[in-house]
């Protein structure tokens, strides 16, 4: 497999970058930002077709793969991920370029945007954050509540996940690595070849762990939903006090937007499984106080209501709900998300 020998590493003025780089000298140029629990690896084999109309750069985020690690500062995180992928264009010469950020990586598109307006000429969110964060907001305004981030699970992570990581297990095991993809990005199984599966898992491996890199630190509470979050570590990052992205509705030039999303997500829902709310009206986590006064947050009708806002106010956005997808359309509907990626870039 040669997937490897692609990645190339460049020292920007914050960090030295690992990326894949496929197409290069094409006058379209698009990055793409990966997610949370991966790497740029994921966006294989997809890449491959993107390669033929663009010249495409997916890098590693701090914390991830194979770029220089420094610890991640939750507070910061979204803002400082942003400006190492504009650091990283400055250092390959992308003057004005299309932005692809998946999940979390959809977050830290967000934030590009705000930050740097006149670079993106298209913003592309694949599955992302809700730009309230993830966990602890409700109805589609994103209203906190007291204290903030009360409802996020912050840097909890299951702790027999947690092991797993630690032991780089590559098996099935049904809590490791290899499962735990499989069933939180994929409807229907596995839709890569092994030899992808196998890459995924072993990019994944690489991430940092511990509180200042994955998941981060908590704070344990004696009732219900038991943790807060912290101020270190990337799922930190995604606690409500600090990733709201609101601002991409006073930006200009405001880029078109693209946002699609898997009719399957159970990561990124309205009703999603890693929301609190979810698990305790399950009956996974005692104590659950009922709907009424913690419901399930609303993600998808969060995201909607902040598109609606940016086109009321001079932007453009389509929503495309990809069917029979979960967390991941790229790879399990590749030809018509290439279609409609190719349709909205031109």
């Amino acid at each position: 497999m040669h997937i490897m020998e692609q990645k190339y590493k460049i020292k920007t003025k914050n960090r030295e970058m690992a990326y894949y780089r496929l197409g290069e000298g094409k006058p379209k140029k698009l990055i793409l930002l990966h997610g949370n629990a991966s790497s740029a690896a994921f966006f294989f084999p997809f890449i491959y077709k993107l390669a033929e109309g663009f010249d495409v750069v997916a890098p590693d985020l701090n914390g991830f793969g194979d770029t220089e690690a420094s610890p991640v500062k939750a507070p910061t995180a979204l803002m400082d991920w942003a400006d190492d992928v504009k650091a990283l264009a400055d250092a390959l010469g992308f003057e004005h370029f299309a932005l692809l950020g998946w999940s979390l990586g959809g977050g830290v598109a967000w934030q590009a945007a705000i930050r740097y307006p006149e670079a993106i000429s298209h913003l592309l969110l694949l599955s992302p954050m809700s730009p309230y964060g993830f966990g602890g907001t409700k109805g589609v305004d994103g209203q906190m509540y007291d204290p903030p981030g009360w409802g996020s699970p912050g840097g909890f992570a299951n702790p027999a996940f947690l092991q797993k990581l630690a032991e780089q297990h590559t098996g099935d095991d049904p809590m490791g690595p290899r499962a735990v993809l499989e069933k939180s990005l994929f409807a229907k199984g596995w839709p890569v070849e092994k030899e992808y599966q196998d890459l995924f898992v072993t990019e994944l491996l690489k991430i940092r762990l511990g509180e200042d890199y994955y998941p981060g630190n908590y704070q344990q509470i004696p009732a219900f939903p038991y943790v807060l979050p912290g101020d270190k570590g990337i799922s930190n990052s995604l606690a409500p006090q600090y990733a709201k992205v609101t601002g991409i509705l006073d930006i200009q030039p405001k880029p078109p937007i693209l946002w699609i999303r898997g009719d399957q997500d159970q990561l990124v829902s309205d009703r999603s499984f890693s929301d609190l709310a979810v698990l305790g009206s399950l009956g996974l986590l005692p104590g659950y106080p009922g709907e009424e006064a913690f419901p399930p947050q609303p993600m998808v009708a969060q995201t909607r209501h902040v598109l609606e806002q940016y086109k009321e106010q001079g932007g453009v956005y389509k929503e495309l709900v990809m069917e029979g997808c979960a967390h991941a359309s790229h790879l399990e509907d590749p030809e018509r998300f290439l279609k409609e990626l190719l349709d909205f870039l031109g």
